[in-house]
């Protein structure tokens, strides 16, 4: 083979370098095309933290200033008792078999007492109660399966302790004629609205 054999083998046909340059075309587009991505994603997740330097910040100087609960708001729950004292708790343990969380211990005791000497509404009342903190979740389904109305949420929010057993409460704290409320509180009206951090409270 002569030396122009030789050169012809060497010189790359035109096809070949047409397909070598659009496949660097490809991966430069690509590339391309991922930087335009990210810097939209990027520019649309800062705006939105931007958007929120300018706003007024709500910072309550608790406690010194009030807190401001939902009317609903789940707070550490209440035993309630009826116009003359007498606890409602009928011991019917439906609140303890509705408890996902399997927080609450009920012992029930039979009162024969005449009604008006009775410690509950019934002959039947819970003479242990008890609500393990460390597992309450506050879903409130004990207080929609009580058939007496006997147990809701209150408002009371200052459950921090340094012994984890001083977070099951009994029924002695937890009784509404017993137990110590959160004192620097107030209850939302129905109509305002304090879910965010930036509302005026």
């Amino acid at each position: 083979m002569g030396q122009m054999g030789r050169m012809a083998q060497r010189r790359p046909t035109v096809s070949s370098a047409w397909g070598l340059g659009s496949c660097r075309i490809t991966v430069v587009m690509s590339i391309l095309s991922e930087v335009i991505d990210s810097t939209r994603a990027i520019i649309q997740g800062m705006s939105v933290t931007l958007s929120y330097i300018p706003k007024r910040k709500q910072t309550v100087e608790y406690p010194d200033d009030p807190v401001t609960v939902q009317p609903r708001y789940r707070g550490q729950h209440l035993l309630h008792v009826d116009e003359l004292g007498r606890e409602k708790c009928v011991a019917c343990f439906l609140c303890a078999a509705a408890c996902p969380s399997e927080c609450i211990y009920i012992e029930a005791a039979d009162d024969p007492r005449p009604p008006e000497a009775r410690i509950g509404v019934d002959e039947r009342y819970a003479k242990v109660y008890n609500i393990d903190y460390n597992r309450c979740i506050f879903c409130g389904y004990c207080v929609e399966a009580c058939p007496k109305d006997a147990i809701t949420h209150g408002y009371n929010f200052e459950l921090s302790v340094y012994n984890r057993g001083d977070l099951v409460k009994r029924k002695d704290d937890l009784l509404i004629t017993k137990q110590v409320q959160s004192k620097n509180y107030r209850v939302a009206f129905s109509d305002e609205d304090v879910d965010s951090e930036y509302k005026e409270v």
